[in-house]
């Protein structure tokens, strides 16, 4: 099986996505709010 190697544009997409969840997260923990997330095909609302 080939192994998919990632492009550099590629690689910063991804890492830009991390920093956006966890500055999202960040923020829904400083607003006391819930975070919506899809589990299980059912939409849940979770405090972080």
């Amino acid at each position: 099986m080939a192994k998919y190697k990632r492009t550099s544009n590629q690689t910063k997409i991804l890492e830009g996505m991390d920093k956006v969840y966890e500055k999202l997260i960040e923020f829904k923990r400083k607003m006391n709010s819930e975070l919506v997330i899809l589990k299980e095909d059912k939409i849940v609302k979770v405090k972080p």
